[in-house]
């Protein structure tokens, strides 16, 4: 299963690659510390290799999660049913929650550290959405 990993914070995109590995998630994960590198990989590699799973960090300069998620709305048919969106924040505020709930590409948002009930949780989704 291909992985996106999308973080600016490299110790955070450190621990969660050995976190989805120690819970044999992937072993297959990209990661970007730019969205815009992200969406240009994404881009390149569509229709035919479409990541199964994106985790991606909300606050990022440059180009945020918010606008990653507005640059992937012409690519949606293609992503559609192949590719899951988590969206990562350390925020508390409903307010993002909410927002993520306007894109169709977002299955859900996790608030940060992820944990292992968290990866779990998320693969036992999956996999029961592809049935």
């Amino acid at each position: 299963m291909d992985i996106l990993l999308i973080d600016d914070n490299s110790t955070s995109v450190f621990l969660t690659e050995m976190l989805l590995k120690r819970e044999g998630f992937s072993d297959n994960i990209r990661s970007f510390l730019a969205a815009q590198d992200a969406l240009h990989y994404i881009e390149q590699h569509l229709p035919d290799r479409a990541p199964a799973v994106i985790f991606l960090d909300l606050n990022m300069p440059v180009m945020d999660g918010w606008e990653f998620l507005d640059a992937l709305k012409p690519h949606e048919q293609e992503l559609a049913q192949r590719c899951h969106i988590y969206v990562l924040t350390s925020s508390l505020a409903a307010s993002d929650a909410q927002r993520a709930k306007e894109y169709t590409l977002v299955s859900g948002l996790i608030h940060k550290p992820v944990d292992s009930q968290m990866i779990k949780l998320i693969r036992t989704e999956i996999s029961e959405q592809s049935k």
